[in-house]
Protein backbone atom coordinates (compact mmCIF):
# COMPACT_ATOMS: atom_id res chain seq x y z
CA UNK A 1 0.00 0.00 0.00
CA UNK A 2 1.29 3.14 -0.79
CA UNK A 3 2.48 5.61 2.07
CA UNK A 4 -0.17 8.49 2.64
CA UNK A 5 0.83 11.58 1.23
CA UNK A 6 1.63 12.57 4.74
CA UNK A 7 4.60 10.48 4.70
CA UNK A 8 5.46 11.28 1.65
CA UNK A 9 5.89 14.87 1.61
CA UNK A 10 7.52 15.04 4.69
CA UNK A 11 9.99 12.51 4.22
CA UNK A 12 10.52 14.29 0.92
CA UNK A 13 10.97 11.51 -1.34
CA UNK A 14 9.31 13.25 -4.36
CA UNK A 15 11.83 14.75 -6.61
CA UNK A 16 11.58 17.45 -9.38
CA UNK A 17 8.08 18.36 -10.73
CA UNK A 18 6.71 15.22 -9.13
CA UNK A 19 6.86 16.85 -5.90
CA UNK A 20 4.96 20.04 -6.85
CA UNK A 21 1.85 17.55 -7.82
CA UNK A 22 1.30 16.83 -3.90
CA UNK A 23 -0.80 18.68 -1.88
CA UNK A 24 -0.51 19.61 1.49
CA UNK A 25 -4.04 20.06 2.86
CA UNK A 26 -5.51 22.73 1.31
CA UNK A 27 -2.16 24.29 1.13
CA UNK A 28 -0.67 25.87 -2.49
CA UNK A 29 1.92 25.68 -4.39
CA UNK A 30 3.64 28.81 -3.55
CA UNK A 31 3.19 26.96 0.39
CA UNK A 32 4.88 23.64 -1.19
CA UNK A 33 7.70 25.66 -2.24
CA UNK A 34 8.05 27.08 1.32
CA UNK A 35 8.07 23.98 3.17
CA UNK A 36 11.01 22.73 1.14
CA UNK A 37 12.85 25.84 0.98
CA UNK A 38 12.95 26.22 5.08
CA UNK A 39 14.02 22.06 5.22
CA UNK A 40 11.45 20.89 6.35
CA UNK A 41 10.94 18.46 3.39
CA UNK A 42 14.05 16.89 2.92
CA UNK A 43 15.37 13.37 1.96
CA UNK A 44 15.62 10.64 4.61
CA UNK A 45 17.26 7.43 4.76
CA UNK A 46 15.85 4.71 5.55
CA UNK A 47 16.54 4.07 9.32
CA UNK A 48 15.67 7.60 10.00
CA UNK A 49 12.25 7.28 7.46
CA UNK A 50 10.98 4.32 9.20
CA UNK A 51 11.34 6.28 12.82
CA UNK A 52 9.98 9.60 11.23
CA UNK A 53 6.76 7.57 9.68
CA UNK A 54 6.61 5.84 13.16
CA UNK A 55 6.27 9.15 15.10
CA UNK A 56 3.73 10.84 12.34
CA UNK A 57 1.21 7.53 12.74
CA UNK A 58 1.14 7.48 16.40
CA UNK A 59 0.80 11.18 17.33
CA UNK A 60 -0.46 12.29 13.85
CA UNK A 61 0.69 17.04 13.45
CA UNK A 62 1.39 17.39 16.90
CA UNK A 63 4.42 19.24 19.22
CA UNK A 64 4.29 15.64 20.51
CA UNK A 65 5.18 14.51 16.63
CA UNK A 66 7.59 17.15 16.44
CA UNK A 67 9.98 16.19 18.87
CA UNK A 68 9.62 12.73 18.25
CA UNK A 69 10.30 13.15 14.44
CA UNK A 70 13.15 15.24 15.69
CA UNK A 71 14.33 12.03 17.83
CA UNK A 72 14.91 10.29 14.73
CA UNK A 73 16.06 12.78 12.59
CA UNK A 74 18.36 14.48 14.32
CA UNK A 75 18.81 12.47 18.10
CA UNK A 76 21.98 14.26 19.52
CA UNK A 77 21.05 17.71 18.04
CA UNK A 78 20.09 20.44 21.19
CA UNK A 79 16.58 20.12 21.37
CA UNK A 80 16.11 23.21 24.30
CA UNK A 81 18.73 24.94 26.18
CA UNK A 82 17.46 27.23 29.46
CA UNK A 83 18.74 28.91 32.22
CA UNK A 84 19.49 25.21 34.09
CA UNK A 85 20.73 23.18 31.13
CA UNK A 86 20.74 21.67 27.61
CA UNK A 87 18.30 18.71 26.28
CA UNK A 88 18.85 16.53 23.17
CA UNK A 89 16.03 15.36 21.39
CA UNK A 90 17.01 11.98 22.22
CA UNK A 91 17.21 12.95 25.67
CA UNK A 92 13.75 14.54 25.07
CA UNK A 93 11.80 11.96 23.87
CA UNK A 94 13.36 9.53 26.47
CA UNK A 95 12.40 12.03 28.90
CA UNK A 96 8.93 12.58 28.04
CA UNK A 97 7.94 8.64 27.58
CA UNK A 98 8.93 8.61 30.99
CA UNK A 99 6.56 11.38 32.18
CA UNK A 100 3.74 10.00 29.86
CA UNK A 101 4.17 6.88 32.21
CA UNK A 102 3.97 8.65 35.43
CA UNK A 103 1.08 10.80 34.17
CA UNK A 104 -0.99 7.92 33.24
CA UNK A 105 -0.13 5.75 36.36
CA UNK A 106 -1.50 9.55 38.33
CA UNK A 107 -4.82 9.34 36.55
CA UNK A 108 -3.94 11.89 33.79
CA UNK A 109 -5.08 11.11 30.14
CA UNK A 110 -8.50 11.25 28.56
CA UNK A 111 -10.91 13.48 30.22
CA UNK A 112 -8.13 14.47 32.52
CA UNK A 113 -6.51 17.31 31.61
CA UNK A 114 -3.40 19.16 32.51
CA UNK A 115 -2.71 22.37 33.20
CA UNK A 116 0.84 24.15 32.74
CA UNK A 117 1.35 27.27 35.20
CA UNK A 118 5.18 28.07 33.94
CA UNK A 119 7.97 30.66 32.99
CA UNK A 120 9.88 29.42 29.70
CA UNK A 121 11.78 26.94 30.58
CA UNK A 122 12.31 22.89 29.26
CA UNK A 123 10.01 22.09 31.69
CA UNK A 124 6.89 23.28 30.18
CA UNK A 125 8.01 21.82 27.11
CA UNK A 126 8.56 18.04 28.11
CA UNK A 127 4.76 18.32 29.93
CA UNK A 128 3.06 19.25 26.81
CA UNK A 129 4.98 16.67 24.87
CA UNK A 130 4.73 14.34 27.45
CA UNK A 131 0.63 14.88 27.78
CA UNK A 132 0.07 14.03 23.87
CA UNK A 133 1.93 10.64 24.58
CA UNK A 134 -0.86 10.05 27.43
CA UNK A 135 -3.63 11.28 25.19
CA UNK A 136 -4.23 14.14 28.18
CA UNK A 137 -5.71 17.68 26.69
CA UNK A 138 -2.80 20.72 27.94
CA UNK A 139 -4.62 23.80 29.50
CA UNK A 140 -1.54 26.50 29.15
CA UNK A 141 -2.09 28.67 32.37
CA UNK A 142 -1.14 32.52 32.11
CA UNK A 143 1.70 33.67 34.97
CA UNK A 144 0.01 36.73 35.29
CA UNK A 145 -3.76 35.42 36.62
CA UNK A 146 -4.49 35.90 39.82
CA UNK A 147 -5.84 32.97 42.16
CA UNK A 148 -9.24 33.83 41.64
CA UNK A 149 -8.93 33.86 37.32
CA UNK A 150 -6.86 30.46 37.92
CA UNK A 151 -9.59 28.90 40.40
CA UNK A 152 -12.64 29.66 37.53
CA UNK A 153 -10.15 28.20 34.98
CA UNK A 154 -9.13 25.43 36.92
CA UNK A 155 -13.21 24.60 37.26
CA UNK A 156 -14.22 25.31 33.74
CA UNK A 157 -11.46 23.24 32.62
CA UNK A 158 -12.16 20.24 35.18
CA UNK A 159 -8.05 20.26 35.14
CA UNK A 160 -7.12 17.16 36.77
CA UNK A 161 -3.04 18.21 37.47
CA UNK A 162 -1.20 21.19 37.66
CA UNK A 163 2.04 20.96 36.76
CA UNK A 164 3.55 24.69 38.73
CA UNK A 165 7.05 26.67 38.72
CA UNK A 166 7.27 26.61 42.83
CA UNK A 167 6.95 30.77 43.10
CA UNK A 168 3.06 30.04 41.74
CA UNK A 169 2.46 27.42 44.52
CA UNK A 170 -0.12 29.58 46.63
CA UNK A 171 -2.20 30.47 43.40
CA UNK A 172 -2.98 26.87 42.73
CA UNK A 173 -6.38 26.23 44.13
CA UNK A 174 -7.34 22.67 45.49
CA UNK A 175 -8.28 20.42 44.09
CA UNK A 176 -5.92 19.20 41.01
CA UNK A 177 -2.85 17.12 41.56
CA UNK A 178 -0.07 19.68 42.12
CA UNK A 179 3.51 18.97 39.77
CA UNK A 180 6.17 21.22 40.61
CA UNK A 181 9.30 21.78 38.23
CA UNK A 182 12.62 23.10 39.72
CA UNK A 183 13.79 20.38 42.30
CA UNK A 184 13.74 16.85 43.10
CA UNK A 185 12.36 16.78 46.45
CA UNK A 186 10.00 13.89 45.73
CA UNK A 187 6.38 13.52 46.92
CA UNK A 188 5.49 15.83 49.98
CA UNK A 189 2.49 17.13 52.35
CA UNK A 190 1.54 20.71 51.69
CA UNK A 191 -1.25 21.78 53.75
CA UNK A 192 -4.02 19.31 52.97
CA UNK A 193 -2.71 18.29 49.40
CA UNK A 194 -0.10 16.03 48.14
CA UNK A 195 2.43 17.73 46.13
CA UNK A 196 4.77 15.94 43.53
CA UNK A 197 8.15 16.95 41.72
CA UNK A 198 8.27 16.68 37.73
CA UNK A 199 11.82 15.32 38.03
CA UNK A 200 10.98 12.75 40.30
CA UNK A 201 8.40 11.60 38.25
CA UNK A 202 10.36 11.52 34.93
CA UNK A 203 13.06 9.26 37.02
CA UNK A 204 9.97 6.97 38.69
CA UNK A 205 8.11 6.59 35.02
CA UNK A 206 5.05 4.16 35.53
CA UNK A 207 4.42 0.30 34.96
CA UNK A 208 3.49 -0.60 31.51
CA UNK A 209 3.83 0.31 28.09
CA UNK A 210 2.50 3.98 26.48
CA UNK A 211 -0.47 3.78 23.85
CA UNK A 212 0.77 3.26 20.27
CA UNK A 213 -2.08 5.50 19.27
CA UNK A 214 -3.23 7.72 22.18
CA UNK A 215 -6.34 9.27 22.23
CA UNK A 216 -5.70 13.10 20.39
CA UNK A 217 -4.77 15.52 23.04
CA UNK A 218 -5.77 19.24 22.47
CA UNK A 219 -4.09 22.46 23.47
CA UNK A 220 -6.50 24.25 25.00
CA UNK A 221 -5.15 28.02 24.87
CA UNK A 222 -6.50 30.91 27.30
CA UNK A 223 -7.30 34.09 25.54
CA UNK A 224 -5.43 37.28 26.50
CA UNK A 225 -8.39 39.41 27.87
CA UNK A 226 -7.19 41.72 30.11
CA UNK A 227 -10.71 41.56 32.03
CA UNK A 228 -12.61 38.84 33.84
CA UNK A 229 -11.24 35.03 33.48
CA UNK A 230 -10.03 34.36 30.32
CA UNK A 231 -11.54 31.98 28.14
CA UNK A 232 -10.18 28.36 26.65
CA UNK A 233 -10.05 28.13 23.28
CA UNK A 234 -9.84 25.13 21.45
CA UNK A 235 -6.90 24.57 19.09
CA UNK A 236 -7.13 21.22 16.66
CA UNK A 237 -4.12 19.67 15.99
CA UNK A 238 -3.84 20.34 12.07
CA UNK A 239 -4.88 17.74 9.59
CA UNK A 240 -1.57 18.69 7.36
CA UNK A 241 1.20 20.46 7.00
CA UNK A 242 -0.57 23.73 5.56
CA UNK A 243 -0.84 25.79 8.70
CA UNK A 244 3.11 25.94 8.90
CA UNK A 245 3.66 26.59 4.99
CA UNK A 246 1.06 29.19 5.38
CA UNK A 247 3.35 30.48 7.82
CA UNK A 248 6.60 29.87 5.81
CA UNK A 249 5.31 31.39 2.70
CA UNK A 250 6.34 34.77 4.05
CA UNK A 251 8.73 34.24 7.78
CA UNK A 252 11.98 31.99 6.19
CA UNK A 253 12.37 29.67 8.58
CA UNK A 254 15.71 27.42 8.12
CA UNK A 255 15.87 24.31 9.43
CA UNK A 256 18.59 23.19 12.13
CA UNK A 257 18.98 26.63 13.00
CA UNK A 258 19.11 27.79 16.70
CA UNK A 259 15.29 29.82 17.83
CA UNK A 260 14.89 31.84 20.59
CA UNK A 261 11.33 32.08 21.45
CA UNK A 262 11.03 34.90 24.04
CA UNK A 263 7.42 35.03 23.51
CA UNK A 264 5.52 33.26 26.78
CA UNK A 265 5.06 29.87 25.79
CA UNK A 266 1.43 30.06 27.04
CA UNK A 267 0.56 32.46 24.63
CA UNK A 268 -0.60 31.68 21.35
CA UNK A 269 2.44 33.04 19.97
CA UNK A 270 5.00 31.51 21.67
CA UNK A 271 2.99 28.35 21.29
CA UNK A 272 3.11 28.42 17.53
CA UNK A 273 6.88 29.58 17.82
CA UNK A 274 7.67 26.48 19.68
CA UNK A 275 5.88 23.74 16.97
CA UNK A 276 7.93 25.68 14.32
CA UNK A 277 11.07 25.59 15.97
CA UNK A 278 10.31 21.72 16.31
CA UNK A 279 9.51 21.14 13.17
CA UNK A 280 12.39 22.73 12.09
CA UNK A 281 14.47 20.69 14.12
CA UNK A 282 15.92 23.81 15.57
CA UNK A 283 17.65 24.19 19.19
CA UNK A 284 15.13 26.30 21.18
CA UNK A 285 17.14 28.88 23.53
CA UNK A 286 14.80 29.42 26.69
CA UNK A 287 14.78 32.12 29.82
CA UNK A 288 12.90 32.20 32.79
CA UNK A 289 12.17 36.07 32.59
CA UNK A 290 12.50 38.40 29.85
CA UNK A 291 14.83 41.81 30.15
CA UNK A 292 16.69 43.58 27.46
CA UNK A 293 19.75 42.21 28.51
CA UNK A 294 18.76 38.39 28.52
CA UNK A 295 17.25 38.32 25.29
CA UNK A 296 20.55 39.99 23.66
CA UNK A 297 22.59 37.52 25.21
CA UNK A 298 20.11 34.55 24.47
CA UNK A 299 20.97 35.78 20.93
CA UNK A 300 24.44 36.40 20.60
CA UNK A 301 25.71 33.42 22.68
CA UNK A 302 23.21 30.53 21.10
CA UNK A 303 23.63 32.51 17.64
CA UNK A 304 20.04 32.42 16.96
CA UNK A 305 18.89 33.13 13.78
CA UNK A 306 15.20 33.62 14.91
CA UNK A 307 13.42 35.16 17.17
CA UNK A 308 9.92 34.84 18.66
CA UNK A 309 8.56 38.01 20.56
CA UNK A 310 6.42 39.73 21.29
CA UNK A 311 5.96 44.20 20.49
CA UNK A 312 6.43 45.71 24.01
CA UNK A 313 9.64 43.49 24.11
CA UNK A 314 10.86 45.07 21.02
CA UNK A 315 10.12 48.60 22.68
CA UNK A 316 11.78 47.59 25.72
CA UNK A 317 15.00 46.44 23.78
CA UNK A 318 15.40 49.92 21.90
CA UNK A 319 14.56 51.83 25.20
CA UNK A 320 17.55 50.00 27.13
CA UNK A 321 19.74 50.26 23.27
CA UNK A 322 19.24 54.35 24.09
CA UNK A 323 20.17 54.15 27.57
CA UNK A 324 23.60 52.27 27.46
CA UNK A 325 24.30 54.63 23.93
CA UNK A 326 24.23 52.58 20.85
CA UNK A 327 26.95 50.25 20.14
CA UNK A 328 28.26 49.29 16.35
CA UNK A 329 26.04 46.56 16.43
CA UNK A 330 22.74 46.53 17.73
CA UNK A 331 22.71 43.10 18.51
CA UNK A 332 26.40 43.49 20.21
CA UNK A 333 27.91 40.29 18.52
CA UNK A 334 28.53 38.55 15.13
CA UNK A 335 24.60 36.71 15.84
CA UNK A 336 22.39 38.96 13.68
CA UNK A 337 19.11 37.40 13.55
CA UNK A 338 17.21 37.06 9.81
CA UNK A 339 13.61 36.86 11.35
CA UNK A 340 12.46 38.71 14.25
CA UNK A 341 8.80 37.71 14.34
CA UNK A 342 6.75 39.28 16.60
CA UNK A 343 2.90 39.07 17.45
CA UNK A 344 0.13 39.58 20.12
CA UNK A 345 -0.59 42.86 20.40
CA UNK A 346 -0.22 46.35 18.01
CA UNK A 347 3.06 47.25 16.67
CA UNK A 348 3.24 50.47 15.91
CA UNK A 349 4.75 51.88 12.59
CA UNK A 350 7.61 53.90 14.42
CA UNK A 351 8.68 51.55 16.40
CA UNK A 352 8.90 48.93 13.47
CA UNK A 353 10.96 51.61 11.79
CA UNK A 354 13.08 52.80 14.26
CA UNK A 355 13.87 48.85 15.20
CA UNK A 356 14.93 47.78 11.93
CA UNK A 357 17.14 50.60 11.55
CA UNK A 358 18.72 50.23 14.50
CA UNK A 359 19.04 46.13 14.59
CA UNK A 360 18.72 45.44 10.66
CA UNK A 361 15.12 44.68 7.98
CA UNK A 362 14.52 41.30 9.77
CA UNK A 363 11.22 42.03 11.33
CA UNK A 364 8.08 40.51 10.32
CA UNK A 365 4.76 40.89 12.36
CA UNK A 366 1.37 38.64 12.56
CA UNK A 367 -1.58 39.79 13.18
CA UNK A 368 -4.11 37.38 14.18
CA UNK A 369 -5.68 36.14 17.57
CA UNK A 370 -6.15 33.47 20.02
CA UNK A 371 -9.40 32.20 17.80
CA UNK A 372 -8.63 32.72 14.19
CA UNK A 373 -4.75 31.99 14.42
CA UNK A 374 -3.07 34.09 12.04
CA UNK A 375 -4.54 36.70 9.73
CA UNK A 376 -1.99 38.44 7.71
CA UNK A 377 1.63 38.84 8.12
CA UNK A 378 4.01 42.00 7.07
CA UNK A 379 7.77 41.43 6.04
CA UNK A 380 10.37 44.06 6.62
CA UNK A 381 9.15 45.35 2.95
CA UNK A 382 5.76 46.22 3.85
CA UNK A 383 6.65 47.57 6.99
CA UNK A 384 9.53 50.32 5.41
CA UNK A 385 6.65 51.07 2.68
CA UNK A 386 3.61 51.05 4.46
CA UNK A 387 4.60 51.59 8.55
CA UNK A 388 1.64 50.75 10.52
CA UNK A 389 0.34 47.91 8.15
CA UNK A 390 -0.47 44.57 9.44
CA UNK A 391 1.14 43.13 6.16
CA UNK A 392 -0.97 40.76 4.13
CA UNK A 393 -2.88 37.34 3.70
CA UNK A 394 -0.23 34.43 3.33
CA UNK A 395 -0.56 31.51 1.01
CA UNK A 396 -3.67 29.65 1.34
CA UNK A 397 -5.26 32.21 3.76
CA UNK A 398 -8.47 34.36 2.93
CA UNK A 399 -8.81 37.49 4.06
CA UNK A 400 -11.96 39.84 3.57
CA UNK A 401 -12.87 43.21 4.69
CA UNK A 402 -17.04 42.98 5.35
CA UNK A 403 -19.14 46.26 5.02
CA UNK A 404 -22.56 46.43 7.20
CA UNK A 405 -24.31 44.85 4.56
CA UNK A 406 -21.64 41.93 4.69
CA UNK A 407 -20.59 42.71 1.63
CA UNK A 408 -17.08 43.28 0.24
CA UNK A 409 -15.88 46.63 1.34
CA UNK A 410 -14.23 48.58 -1.39
CA UNK A 411 -10.24 49.22 -1.69
CA UNK A 412 -9.28 51.91 1.30
CA UNK A 413 -12.86 51.76 2.87
CA UNK A 414 -13.08 50.38 6.34
CA UNK A 415 -15.26 46.93 7.25
CA UNK A 416 -15.15 44.24 9.51
CA UNK A 417 -12.07 41.92 9.38
CA UNK A 418 -12.92 38.00 8.44
CA UNK A 419 -10.56 35.71 7.97
CA UNK A 420 -10.48 31.52 6.79
CA UNK A 421 -7.10 29.83 6.81
CA UNK A 422 -6.36 25.87 7.58
CA UNK A 423 -5.90 25.95 11.52
CA UNK A 424 -9.97 26.44 12.06
CA UNK A 425 -11.28 27.53 15.56
CA UNK A 426 -13.51 24.37 17.48
CA UNK A 427 -15.02 27.02 19.71
CA UNK A 428 -14.75 27.68 23.68
CA UNK A 429 -14.57 25.36 25.81
CA UNK A 430 -16.99 26.62 28.20
CA UNK A 431 -19.69 27.02 24.83
CA UNK A 432 -19.14 30.77 25.13
CA UNK A 433 -20.60 33.36 22.44
CA UNK A 434 -18.51 32.63 19.49
CA UNK A 435 -16.96 35.24 17.16
CA UNK A 436 -18.82 35.91 14.20
CA UNK A 437 -18.99 33.85 10.89
CA UNK A 438 -19.51 34.89 7.54
CA UNK A 439 -19.97 32.44 4.80
CA UNK A 440 -17.56 29.95 5.99
CA UNK A 441 -15.14 33.19 7.57
CA UNK A 442 -14.28 33.91 10.94
CA UNK A 443 -14.76 37.65 11.96
CA UNK A 444 -11.32 39.13 14.11
CA UNK A 445 -13.79 41.65 15.61
CA UNK A 446 -11.55 44.39 14.50
CA UNK A 447 -12.11 47.03 11.57
CA UNK A 448 -9.50 47.71 9.31
CA UNK A 449 -9.05 48.24 5.51
CA UNK A 450 -6.96 47.11 2.49
CA UNK A 451 -5.30 49.24 0.45
CA UNK A 452 -4.26 48.23 -3.33
CA UNK A 453 -1.75 46.15 -3.05
CA UNK A 454 -3.86 44.10 -0.33
CA UNK A 455 -1.89 45.82 2.41
CA UNK A 456 -4.57 45.31 5.56
CA UNK A 457 -4.69 48.33 7.69
CA UNK A 458 -6.22 48.47 11.26
CA UNK A 459 -8.35 50.98 12.66
CA UNK A 460 -9.27 49.24 15.85
CA UNK A 461 -11.41 47.28 17.52
CA UNK A 462 -15.30 47.21 16.73
CA UNK A 463 -16.44 47.21 19.96
CA UNK A 464 -14.42 49.95 20.38
CA UNK A 465 -15.88 52.51 18.54
CA UNK A 466 -17.83 55.14 20.21
CA UNK A 467 -20.28 57.68 19.35
CA UNK A 468 -19.35 61.23 20.34
CA UNK A 469 -21.96 64.09 19.24
CA UNK A 470 -23.64 61.50 16.92
CA UNK A 471 -20.33 60.62 15.54
CA UNK A 472 -18.16 57.28 14.66
CA UNK A 473 -15.38 57.62 16.05
CA UNK A 474 -12.64 55.00 16.11
CA UNK A 475 -9.52 55.20 18.84
CA UNK A 476 -7.17 54.07 16.00
CA UNK A 477 -6.28 56.51 13.94
CA UNK A 478 -5.96 58.89 16.89
CA UNK A 479 -3.73 56.47 18.62
CA UNK A 480 -1.67 56.76 15.47
CA UNK A 481 -1.04 60.79 15.37
CA UNK A 482 -0.18 60.90 18.74
CA UNK A 483 2.33 58.15 18.67
CA UNK A 484 3.96 60.00 15.43
CA UNK A 485 4.41 63.31 17.89
CA UNK A 486 8.54 63.92 17.94
CA UNK A 487 8.65 62.68 22.41
CA UNK A 488 6.23 60.39 22.40
CA UNK A 489 7.34 56.64 23.10
CA UNK A 490 3.97 55.15 23.14
CA UNK A 491 0.12 55.82 23.40
CA UNK A 492 -3.19 54.43 24.08
CA UNK A 493 -6.59 56.11 23.38
CA UNK A 494 -10.45 54.81 25.12
CA UNK A 495 -13.39 56.35 24.84
CA UNK A 496 -14.78 57.74 28.06
CA UNK A 497 -18.10 58.70 29.00
CA UNK A 498 -19.43 62.33 28.37
CA UNK A 499 -21.90 64.22 29.71
CA UNK A 500 -22.08 66.55 26.60
CA UNK A 501 -21.47 64.41 23.78
CA UNK A 502 -22.48 60.83 25.01
CA UNK A 503 -18.56 59.66 24.82
CA UNK A 504 -15.41 61.39 24.35
CA UNK A 505 -12.10 60.21 23.74
CA UNK A 506 -9.12 60.18 25.97
CA UNK A 507 -5.32 59.62 25.64
CA UNK A 508 -2.85 58.20 27.93
CA UNK A 509 0.55 58.98 26.65
CA UNK A 510 3.95 57.74 27.63
CA UNK A 511 7.01 60.64 26.69
CA UNK A 512 10.20 60.12 26.28
CA UNK A 513 12.30 60.96 28.93
CA UNK A 514 13.54 65.07 29.01
CA UNK A 515 10.53 65.23 26.45
CA UNK A 516 8.52 68.49 27.59
CA UNK A 517 4.88 68.06 25.90
CA UNK A 518 1.67 69.43 26.74
CA UNK A 519 -2.16 67.84 26.94
CA UNK A 520 -2.72 71.09 24.47
CA UNK A 521 0.13 70.18 22.15
CA UNK A 522 -1.42 66.82 21.75
CA UNK A 523 -4.75 67.90 20.97
CA UNK A 524 -3.32 70.65 18.28
CA UNK A 525 -1.78 67.31 16.69
CA UNK A 526 -4.76 65.49 16.44
CA UNK A 527 -7.22 68.84 15.62
CA UNK A 528 -4.78 69.71 12.71
CA UNK A 529 -5.46 65.80 11.27
CA UNK A 530 -8.64 64.45 12.30
CA UNK A 531 -12.11 66.08 13.04
CA UNK A 532 -13.35 68.17 15.92
CA UNK A 533 -14.81 65.27 17.15
CA UNK A 534 -11.83 63.00 17.40
CA UNK A 535 -9.98 65.27 19.72
CA UNK A 536 -9.27 63.65 22.95
CA UNK A 537 -10.89 65.12 26.27
CA UNK A 538 -8.64 63.97 28.50
CA UNK A 539 -4.70 63.47 28.15
CA UNK A 540 -2.72 61.51 31.23
CA UNK A 541 0.70 61.57 30.98
CA UNK A 542 1.75 58.04 32.25
CA UNK A 543 5.72 56.52 33.34
CA UNK A 544 4.45 53.32 31.98
CA UNK A 545 1.24 51.76 30.01
CA UNK A 546 -0.13 49.14 32.46
CA UNK A 547 0.49 45.65 30.20
CA UNK A 548 -0.14 42.17 30.88
CA UNK A 549 2.86 39.57 29.29
CA UNK A 550 1.75 39.79 25.92
CA UNK A 551 2.15 43.56 25.84
CA UNK A 552 -2.03 44.34 25.59
CA UNK A 553 -2.97 47.59 27.55
CA UNK A 554 -4.74 46.39 31.01
CA UNK A 555 -7.20 49.11 30.55
CA UNK A 556 -9.14 48.52 33.77
CA UNK A 557 -5.98 50.00 35.03
CA UNK A 558 -5.47 53.68 33.28
CA UNK A 559 -5.89 56.37 35.38
CA UNK A 560 -9.37 58.17 34.93
CA UNK A 561 -10.84 55.69 32.78
CA UNK A 562 -14.54 55.34 34.52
Amino acid sequence: MAAPPLLQTVTGTLTGSARTAYELGSGTARATVALARSGVVRPLGAGRLYGVSRALLRYGYSITAAFAVGAARHPYRLAVTDDDGVTTYAELEDRTDRLALALIDSGAGPGAPVGVLCRNAAAPVEVMVAAGKAGADVVLLNTGMSAEQLRTVAGRQQLHTVVADPEFLELVPAGPRVVLTGGPDGPRAAGDRRLDDLEVMVHRAGPGELPFRPARSRTIVLTSGTTGAPKGAKRPHPSSLAPAASILSTIPLRAGEPVHIAAPLFHTWGNAGLLLAALHGATIVLRRRFTPETFLAAVRERHCTTVFAVPVMLQRVLEADEDRGAAADGWGGPARPRVVAVSGSALPGGQATAFMDRFGDCLYNLYGSTEVSWVSIAGPRDLRDAPGTAGRAPAGTTLVILDGHDEPAPTGVDGRVFVGNDLPFEGYTGGEHEPERRNGLLGTGDVGHLDDQGRLFLTGRADDMIVSGGENVHPGPVEDLISGLDGVREACVLGVDDDDYGQRLAAWVVTEPGADLTAEQVRGKVKSGLARYAVPRDVHFLDELPRNQTGKVLRAELPGRS
